[in-house]
Protein backbone atom coordinates (compact mmCIF):
# COMPACT_ATOMS: atom_id res chain seq x y z
CA UNK A 1 0.00 0.00 0.00
CA UNK A 2 1.15 3.57 -1.34
CA UNK A 3 1.08 6.84 1.18
CA UNK A 4 -0.09 8.89 -0.51
CA UNK A 5 1.56 12.69 -0.98
CA UNK A 6 -1.02 14.84 0.82
CA UNK A 7 -0.79 12.56 3.89
CA UNK A 8 3.09 13.54 3.87
CA UNK A 9 3.70 17.28 4.74
CA UNK A 10 6.31 18.18 1.88
CA UNK A 11 9.97 18.25 3.09
CA UNK A 12 11.51 21.99 4.27
CA UNK A 13 12.73 24.41 1.36
CA UNK A 14 16.22 24.88 1.34
CA UNK A 15 17.19 21.86 3.48
CA UNK A 16 21.15 20.83 2.07
CA UNK A 17 21.09 24.15 0.01
CA UNK A 18 23.70 25.69 1.89
CA UNK A 19 25.89 22.51 1.21
CA UNK A 20 28.02 22.94 4.33
CA UNK A 21 29.19 19.12 5.19
CA UNK A 22 27.81 17.83 8.62
CA UNK A 23 29.16 14.25 8.08
CA UNK A 24 32.06 12.95 5.64
CA UNK A 25 32.29 9.47 5.09
CA UNK A 26 35.38 7.84 3.28
CA UNK A 27 35.98 4.89 1.92
CA UNK A 28 34.36 3.31 4.90
CA UNK A 29 34.47 -0.66 5.71
CA UNK A 30 33.07 -2.76 8.33
CA UNK A 31 33.99 -6.57 8.01
CA UNK A 32 32.36 -9.26 10.44
CA UNK A 33 34.94 -11.84 11.18
CA UNK A 34 33.90 -15.64 10.20
CA UNK A 35 35.97 -17.71 12.64
CA UNK A 36 36.50 -21.73 12.83
CA UNK A 37 37.56 -23.69 15.40
CA UNK A 38 36.51 -24.18 19.28
CA UNK A 39 39.29 -23.46 21.30
CA UNK A 40 42.02 -21.94 18.97
CA UNK A 41 39.59 -19.99 16.79
CA UNK A 42 41.05 -18.06 13.75
CA UNK A 43 39.82 -16.07 11.05
CA UNK A 44 38.85 -17.45 8.04
CA UNK A 45 36.62 -15.23 6.50
CA UNK A 46 34.98 -11.80 6.48
CA UNK A 47 31.51 -10.34 6.08
CA UNK A 48 31.99 -7.41 3.67
CA UNK A 49 28.67 -5.72 5.32
CA UNK A 50 30.15 -2.31 4.39
CA UNK A 51 32.47 -2.52 1.65
CA UNK A 52 34.49 0.92 0.94
CA UNK A 53 31.97 3.63 0.52
CA UNK A 54 31.82 7.35 0.26
CA UNK A 55 29.26 10.24 1.10
CA UNK A 56 28.88 13.49 2.44
CA UNK A 57 25.85 14.65 4.23
CA UNK A 58 24.84 18.41 4.16
CA UNK A 59 23.38 20.10 7.73
CA UNK A 60 19.93 20.68 7.82
CA UNK A 61 19.39 17.88 5.07
CA UNK A 62 17.61 14.38 5.24
CA UNK A 63 19.83 11.40 2.61
CA UNK A 64 18.04 8.49 2.35
CA UNK A 65 19.78 5.11 2.20
CA UNK A 66 18.03 2.67 0.36
CA UNK A 67 18.52 -0.53 -0.89
CA UNK A 68 17.67 -4.59 -0.28
CA UNK A 69 17.59 -6.34 3.34
CA UNK A 70 21.32 -7.41 4.18
CA UNK A 71 22.82 -4.59 1.76
CA UNK A 72 24.57 -2.51 4.58
CA UNK A 73 22.02 0.13 5.43
CA UNK A 74 22.07 -0.16 8.93
CA UNK A 75 25.44 -1.30 9.57
CA UNK A 76 26.47 2.06 7.61
CA UNK A 77 24.28 3.82 10.25
CA UNK A 78 25.37 2.40 13.22
CA UNK A 79 29.51 2.60 12.16
CA UNK A 80 28.74 6.30 11.11
CA UNK A 81 27.98 6.51 14.83
CA UNK A 82 30.58 4.45 15.89
CA UNK A 83 28.43 1.57 17.51
CA UNK A 84 30.42 -0.57 15.18
CA UNK A 85 34.09 -0.14 15.03
CA UNK A 86 35.05 0.46 11.62
CA UNK A 87 36.97 -1.97 9.88
CA UNK A 88 38.74 1.06 7.70
CA UNK A 89 38.00 4.22 6.63
CA UNK A 90 37.34 7.83 7.96
CA UNK A 91 34.08 9.25 9.37
CA UNK A 92 33.90 12.65 10.18
CA UNK A 93 31.65 14.54 12.30
CA UNK A 94 32.03 18.55 12.07
CA UNK A 95 35.62 17.38 10.47
CA UNK A 96 36.29 15.60 13.69
CA UNK A 97 37.41 12.10 12.92
CA UNK A 98 35.24 9.73 14.79
CA UNK A 99 36.63 6.30 13.95
CA UNK A 100 40.19 7.39 16.50
CA UNK A 101 38.45 8.69 19.54
CA UNK A 102 37.89 7.00 22.55
CA UNK A 103 35.05 5.45 24.42
CA UNK A 104 35.02 8.73 26.63
CA UNK A 105 35.74 11.31 23.65
CA UNK A 106 32.89 9.49 22.07
CA UNK A 107 30.60 9.59 24.75
CA UNK A 108 30.71 13.19 24.71
CA UNK A 109 30.45 13.25 20.81
CA UNK A 110 27.33 11.15 21.38
CA UNK A 111 25.43 14.61 22.52
CA UNK A 112 25.47 15.67 18.99
CA UNK A 113 24.62 12.03 17.49
CA UNK A 114 21.99 10.18 18.00
CA UNK A 115 19.78 7.27 16.38
CA UNK A 116 16.16 6.14 16.35
CA UNK A 117 15.72 2.25 16.10
CA UNK A 118 13.56 0.47 13.53
CA UNK A 119 11.73 -1.51 16.47
CA UNK A 120 9.66 0.27 18.84
CA UNK A 121 8.86 -3.25 20.94
CA UNK A 122 12.66 -4.53 21.14
CA UNK A 123 13.99 -1.11 21.40
CA UNK A 124 12.43 0.18 24.79
CA UNK A 125 13.43 -1.48 27.90
CA UNK A 126 10.61 -3.00 29.08
CA UNK A 127 11.29 -2.94 33.21
CA UNK A 128 11.64 0.93 32.70
CA UNK A 129 9.51 3.37 32.52
CA UNK A 130 8.83 5.79 30.25
CA UNK A 131 10.36 8.91 31.91
CA UNK A 132 13.35 6.54 32.92
CA UNK A 133 13.64 5.62 29.05
CA UNK A 134 13.49 9.31 28.67
CA UNK A 135 16.09 10.74 30.36
CA UNK A 136 18.77 8.34 30.79
CA UNK A 137 20.74 10.28 28.33
CA UNK A 138 20.54 12.49 30.69
CA UNK A 139 21.44 10.44 33.72
CA UNK A 140 24.59 9.36 31.55
CA UNK A 141 25.77 12.53 31.05
CA UNK A 142 25.12 14.05 34.23
CA UNK A 143 22.84 16.78 32.61
CA UNK A 144 20.73 18.50 35.33
CA UNK A 145 18.90 17.07 38.72
CA UNK A 146 15.87 14.78 39.31
CA UNK A 147 13.67 18.02 39.20
CA UNK A 148 14.95 19.57 36.44
CA UNK A 149 15.23 16.11 34.05
CA UNK A 150 11.18 15.02 34.75
CA UNK A 151 10.52 18.42 33.58
CA UNK A 152 12.69 17.83 30.57
CA UNK A 153 10.86 14.42 30.02
CA UNK A 154 7.68 16.29 30.14
CA UNK A 155 8.60 18.77 27.74
CA UNK A 156 9.83 16.24 25.19
CA UNK A 157 6.68 14.06 25.77
CA UNK A 158 4.82 17.26 24.70
CA UNK A 159 6.46 17.72 21.98
CA UNK A 160 6.40 14.48 19.99
CA UNK A 161 2.99 14.15 21.01
CA UNK A 162 2.37 12.45 23.74
CA UNK A 163 0.81 13.51 26.66
CA UNK A 164 3.13 14.13 30.02
CA UNK A 165 0.61 12.30 32.24
CA UNK A 166 1.94 9.12 30.47
CA UNK A 167 5.69 9.58 31.44
CA UNK A 168 4.82 7.03 35.10
CA UNK A 169 2.98 4.26 32.28
CA UNK A 170 5.76 1.17 31.12
CA UNK A 171 6.32 0.30 27.38
CA UNK A 172 3.67 -2.61 27.13
CA UNK A 173 1.19 -0.18 27.83
CA UNK A 174 1.14 1.49 24.69
CA UNK A 175 1.10 1.21 21.16
CA UNK A 176 3.73 0.92 18.28
CA UNK A 177 3.51 4.47 17.25
CA UNK A 178 3.70 5.69 20.84
CA UNK A 179 6.45 3.67 21.28
CA UNK A 180 8.25 5.05 18.21
CA UNK A 181 7.38 8.71 19.77
CA UNK A 182 8.84 7.54 22.91
CA UNK A 183 12.31 6.61 20.62
CA UNK A 184 11.89 9.45 19.21
CA UNK A 185 11.94 11.73 22.30
CA UNK A 186 14.42 9.43 23.78
CA UNK A 187 16.95 10.79 20.86
CA UNK A 188 16.20 14.36 21.40
CA UNK A 189 16.99 14.53 24.92
CA UNK A 190 20.49 15.73 24.41
CA UNK A 191 19.70 18.56 21.68
CA UNK A 192 21.77 16.29 18.94
CA UNK A 193 22.21 17.96 15.54
CA UNK A 194 22.05 14.42 13.58
CA UNK A 195 20.44 11.83 13.65
CA UNK A 196 19.99 8.56 12.16
CA UNK A 197 16.71 7.18 11.54
CA UNK A 198 17.03 3.01 10.83
CA UNK A 199 13.86 2.08 9.36
CA UNK A 200 12.04 4.53 11.76
CA UNK A 201 8.31 3.20 10.41
CA UNK A 202 8.82 0.02 8.69
CA UNK A 203 7.54 -2.19 11.60
CA UNK A 204 4.48 0.25 12.25
CA UNK A 205 1.53 -0.18 11.10
CA UNK A 206 0.82 1.88 7.29
CA UNK A 207 -1.93 4.30 9.05
CA UNK A 208 0.46 5.90 11.47
CA UNK A 209 3.43 5.71 9.05
CA UNK A 210 2.69 9.11 7.96
CA UNK A 211 1.95 10.30 11.21
CA UNK A 212 5.74 9.58 12.23
CA UNK A 213 7.28 10.90 9.19
CA UNK A 214 5.51 14.25 9.65
CA UNK A 215 6.26 14.13 13.48
CA UNK A 216 10.41 13.72 12.15
CA UNK A 217 9.79 17.08 9.46
CA UNK A 218 8.43 18.90 11.73
CA UNK A 219 11.28 18.93 14.41
CA UNK A 220 13.90 18.79 11.54
CA UNK A 221 11.86 22.28 10.45
CA UNK A 222 12.02 23.44 14.50
CA UNK A 223 15.26 22.11 15.50
CA UNK A 224 17.60 22.01 12.56
CA UNK A 225 17.98 18.68 12.34
CA UNK A 226 19.93 16.75 10.04
CA UNK A 227 18.56 13.00 9.15
CA UNK A 228 20.16 9.85 7.33
CA UNK A 229 16.94 8.10 6.47
CA UNK A 230 17.70 4.11 5.95
CA UNK A 231 14.53 2.48 4.79
CA UNK A 232 13.23 0.38 2.34
CA UNK A 233 10.12 2.20 1.62
CA UNK A 234 11.02 3.50 -1.97
CA UNK A 235 7.74 5.53 -2.23
CA UNK A 236 8.62 7.30 1.70
CA UNK A 237 11.70 8.30 0.53
CA UNK A 238 10.82 10.33 -2.53
CA UNK A 239 8.66 12.63 -0.27
CA UNK A 240 11.06 12.99 2.56
CA UNK A 241 14.60 12.69 1.44
CA UNK A 242 16.39 15.59 -0.04
CA UNK A 243 18.90 13.12 -1.49
CA UNK A 244 19.11 9.32 -1.84
CA UNK A 245 21.63 6.73 -1.89
CA UNK A 246 21.35 3.45 -3.31
CA UNK A 247 22.79 0.55 -1.54
CA UNK A 248 23.46 -3.25 -3.16
CA UNK A 249 25.44 -5.18 -1.38
CA UNK A 250 28.07 -3.53 0.47
CA UNK A 251 28.37 -0.59 -2.10
CA UNK A 252 26.45 2.61 -2.56
CA UNK A 253 25.34 2.24 -6.12
CA UNK A 254 23.93 5.49 -7.11
CA UNK A 255 23.52 8.93 -5.24
CA UNK A 256 21.61 11.48 -6.41
CA UNK A 257 19.15 14.12 -5.50
CA UNK A 258 15.54 12.69 -5.00
CA UNK A 259 13.54 14.16 -7.70
CA UNK A 260 16.93 13.29 -10.17
CA UNK A 261 16.82 9.89 -9.14
CA UNK A 262 13.74 9.16 -9.48
CA UNK A 263 12.74 10.33 -13.41
CA UNK A 264 16.01 9.39 -14.10
CA UNK A 265 17.60 6.63 -12.48
CA UNK A 266 20.53 5.39 -14.09
CA UNK A 267 22.05 2.39 -12.61
CA UNK A 268 20.34 -1.03 -13.68
CA UNK A 269 19.62 -1.98 -9.95
CA UNK A 270 18.16 1.09 -9.08
CA UNK A 271 15.75 1.02 -12.47
CA UNK A 272 14.25 -2.21 -10.68
CA UNK A 273 13.91 -1.15 -7.56
CA UNK A 274 12.22 1.76 -8.96
CA UNK A 275 10.07 -0.18 -10.91
CA UNK A 276 8.38 -2.37 -8.06
CA UNK A 277 7.21 0.80 -6.58
CA UNK A 278 3.14 0.39 -6.73
CA UNK A 279 2.03 3.61 -8.90
CA UNK A 280 -1.52 4.66 -7.29
CA UNK A 281 -2.54 5.03 -10.76
CA UNK A 282 -4.57 1.82 -12.38
CA UNK A 283 -4.34 2.78 -15.76
CA UNK A 284 -0.26 3.72 -15.47
CA UNK A 285 0.76 0.85 -13.24
CA UNK A 286 -1.46 -1.84 -15.98
CA UNK A 287 0.80 -0.36 -18.90
CA UNK A 288 3.92 -0.12 -16.84
CA UNK A 289 7.19 -2.30 -17.28
CA UNK A 290 8.00 -3.95 -14.28
CA UNK A 291 12.27 -5.54 -14.30
CA UNK A 292 12.71 -8.49 -12.69
CA UNK A 293 15.91 -9.71 -11.22
CA UNK A 294 16.96 -13.05 -11.60
CA UNK A 295 18.64 -14.80 -8.84
CA UNK A 296 19.50 -14.50 -4.96
CA UNK A 297 21.35 -11.95 -3.41
CA UNK A 298 24.79 -13.10 -3.62
CA UNK A 299 26.47 -13.35 0.18
CA UNK A 300 28.30 -10.64 1.38
CA UNK A 301 31.36 -13.05 3.00
CA UNK A 302 31.93 -13.62 -0.78
CA UNK A 303 30.80 -11.21 -3.09
CA UNK A 304 31.56 -11.38 -7.08
CA UNK A 305 34.88 -10.42 -9.22
CA UNK A 306 34.20 -6.89 -10.72
CA UNK A 307 30.90 -5.25 -10.04
CA UNK A 308 28.54 -6.72 -7.15
CA UNK A 309 25.60 -6.48 -9.13
CA UNK A 310 27.04 -8.47 -12.31
CA UNK A 311 25.21 -11.67 -11.16
CA UNK A 312 21.86 -10.46 -11.39
CA UNK A 313 22.32 -7.89 -14.03
CA UNK A 314 19.98 -7.85 -17.16
CA UNK A 315 22.86 -5.55 -18.96
CA UNK A 316 25.97 -6.70 -17.92
CA UNK A 317 28.92 -7.05 -19.93
CA UNK A 318 32.43 -8.64 -19.84
CA UNK A 319 33.74 -5.78 -18.49
CA UNK A 320 31.51 -6.76 -15.64
CA UNK A 321 32.73 -9.39 -14.26
CA UNK A 322 36.36 -8.69 -14.26
CA UNK A 323 36.87 -4.90 -12.84
CA UNK A 324 35.27 -3.06 -10.31
CA UNK A 325 33.26 0.11 -11.45
CA UNK A 326 33.82 3.26 -9.88
CA UNK A 327 31.29 6.31 -8.03
CA UNK A 328 31.58 8.69 -10.42
CA UNK A 329 29.49 12.00 -11.57
CA UNK A 330 27.86 11.51 -14.39
CA UNK A 331 25.99 14.40 -14.14
CA UNK A 332 25.73 17.58 -11.99
CA UNK A 333 25.29 15.86 -8.07
CA UNK A 334 24.11 12.31 -9.96
CA UNK A 335 26.65 9.64 -8.97
CA UNK A 336 26.90 6.18 -10.85
CA UNK A 337 28.65 3.15 -10.25
CA UNK A 338 28.09 1.63 -13.73
CA UNK A 339 30.45 0.56 -17.05
CA UNK A 340 27.43 0.50 -18.46
CA UNK A 341 26.60 4.63 -17.51
CA UNK A 342 30.01 6.15 -17.54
Amino acid sequence: MVISTDQIHQRPVGAGQKKEVLVSVRNLKKYFPIKSGVLFSREVAAVKAVDDISFDIYRGETLGLVGESGCGKSTTGRTILQLHRATSGSVQYESRELTTLRTGQLREMRREMQIIFQDPYASLNPRMTIERIVSEPLLVHGIGNTDSRRKRVDELLERVGLNPYYADRYPHEFSGGQRQRVGVARALALDPNFIVCDEPISALDVSIQAQVVNLLQELQKELGLTYLFIAHDLSMVRHICDRVAVMYLGKIVELADSEELYTNPLHPYTQALLSAVPIPDPEIEANRQRIILKGDLPSPANPPVGCNFNTRCPVAVDVCHEIEPDLIEVLPGHWVACHRVT
